[in-house]
C-alpha cells in the first residue's frame, strides 16, 4: 500500500487500484490525504473493469501468476493494445487469450525480452509464413555450468541473485530453475503460431541476443540490444513507430564476444517439463503453471529444497487428469487442481533444509 500510494504522488493517475478489497479504506483515505484527485478501486473486479474501461487504450499485462488472467482478457476483450509481461497468461489459456485478443481487436505486443525479439523480427504475417523456426535465448540464470548435485544446497538468496536481469522472486526462480524458457516456449507457441519441435532454447550467458529467428532460406535474424527492459516497453508503446527509451546503444566492440551453448536438462529437468506439457495440450500447461507456482513459493519459504520444485511440477502433471481448455472455468479448474495436489506433497515431503536429503525426487 504505501508503494502504491508512492506512486500516486509521483504519477498522479486517474485511478489506483488495490488487489486486497479490505484495503480500500486505507487507499482512499492515502489519496485524499495526498491532496491527490486519484479515484480508489479495490479487488479483481475493478481491475478488469477499469482496464476495459475508456480510462486507457494501453493495458501492460505485468501481475504475475494466474492472478493476471481475468484483466489480461478483459483488456484482450475490450480491444486495447495489450504489451504482455505476464506469460502465465499465455501458458495458462493460450488459445482462450489469443482468440479472445482476435475477436476483440486487440493488438498483442508482448514485452518480455525474448518474444519482443521476436516480434520485432517477425514484423509481417509474410515473414512469419517463411519461418523454419525460433530460437529463444535463455542467459543460464545464476547456476549455470552447475551439475545436478552441485545444486542441493542452493537457498532462495541465491537463486534471486541473477546475473543479468533485476526481476522479482518468482520469476528469479524461475530462471534459476530454467522454467521461466520453459513457459517461454509455451509462449512462443501461441504468439506465433509455431510447435513445440520448431521452437529452441539457447543459453547466451552474455544476454545481449535477446533471441533470433531462422526462415527457410537458411537466414537467420537477432535482435540485440542492453539487458534492460525499457527497450522493450519502448517498442509496445510505440509500434511500428520507434521512440528513445533511454537505453544507450550496444558497443559491439566493448561486449567483444558473444557465446552459445545447449541448455543442460539434465540439470534443470523444468525445461523438459515444459516441452512436455505444450506437447500433452489442453490443460497440462496450466496444470504445469500452477504447481510451479506453488513450488516456488514452498521454496522461497524454505520449506521444500530447490531441486524439489521440478519433482512437485512432474508429479503433479503425472496425477492432475488433463482435459480440454476450452473455456476459462476449465482451466480454472485444472489450475486449483494442480494447486491442492502440489500443496499436498509439499505438505508431505516438508522440510526445514535439503541439504542431508541426496534423493530430491517427488514423490
Amino acid at each position: 500500500m504505501d508503494a502504491l500510494l508512492a506512486l500516486c504522488r509521483t504519477h498522479k493517475p486517474a485511478h489506483a487500484v488495490i488487489a486486497d478489497e479490505t484495503g480500500y479504506a486505507r487507499l482512499r483515505d492515502g489519496l485524499r490525504d495526498g491532496g491527490l484527485n486519484t479515484q480508489a478501486h479495490a479487488g479483481d473486479l475493478a481491475l478488469a473493469q477499469l482496464v476495459a474501461s475508456d480510462a486507457c487504450d494501453t493495458v501492460v499485462a505485468a501481475i504475475v501468476g494466474a492472478a493476471g488472467l481475468a484483466s489480461t482478457l478483459a483488456a484482450a476483450r475490450a480491444g486495447k493494445r495489450l504489451l504482455l509481461a505476464n506469460k502465465e497468461s499465455l501458458v495458462l489459456a493460450g488459445a482462450l487469450l489469443t482468440a479472445t485478443a482476435r475477436d476483440g481487436g486487440s493488438d498483442v505486443i508482448p514485452i518480455d525480452s525474448e518474444h519482443n525479439a521476436i516480434f520485432q523480427c517477425l514484423p509481417t504475417d509474410h515473414a512469419r509464413a517463411r519461418l523454419r523456426r525460433i530460437l529463444l535465448t535463455a542467459s543460464g540464470g545464476p547456476f549455470r555450468g552447475r551439475s545436478r548435485s552441485q545444486l542441493l544446497d542452493v537457498t532462495p538468496a541465491q537463486a534471486t541473485a541473477h546475473p543479468k536481469w533485476s526481476m522479482g522472486p518468482k520469476i528469479s526462480v524461475d530462471s534459476a530453475t530454467l522454467m521461466n524458457k520453459g513457459l517461454e516456449v509455451i509462449e512462443a507457441h501461441h504468439l506465433f503460431g509455431l510447435a513445440g519441435d520448431r521452437i529452441d532454447v539457447v543459453v547466451h550467458p552474455q544476454s545481449l541476443v535477446h533471441s533470433m529467428v531462422e526462415f527457410v532460406d537458411g537466414s537467420t535474424l537477432a535482435q540485440l540490444g542492453l539487458p534492460d527492459m525499457r527497450t522493450a516497453l519502448a517498442v509496445g508503446f510505440a509500434w511500428p513507430d520507434r521512440i528513445e527509451s533511454g537505453v544507450a546503444g550496444l558497443d559491439m566492440l566493448a561486449n567483444g564476444r558473444l557465446d552459445f551453448e545447449a541448455p543442460d536438462h539434465a540439470a534443470f529437468p523444468c525445461l523438459s517439463l515444459a516441452y512436455a506439457a505444450l506437447a500433452a495440450g489442453g490443460t497440462a500447461p496450466a496444470v504445469l503453471n500452477a504447481a510451479n507456482e506453488v513450488a516456488v513459493a514452498a521454496f522461497l519459504q524454505g520449506e521444500i529444497g530447490f531441486l524439489r520444485i521440478a519433482g512437485v511440477v512432474e508429479a503433479t502433471l503425472d496425477a492432475v487428469r488433463g482435459g480440454a481448455a476450452d473455456s476459462l472455468d476449465a482451466l480454472m479448474s485444472a489450475d486449483a487442481q494442480a494447486r491442492r495436489h502440489a500443496e499436498h506433497l509439499i505438505a508431505r515431503h516438508r522440510v526445514v533444509a535439503i541439504a542431508h536429503q541426496p534423493d530430491a525426487s517427488l514423490p
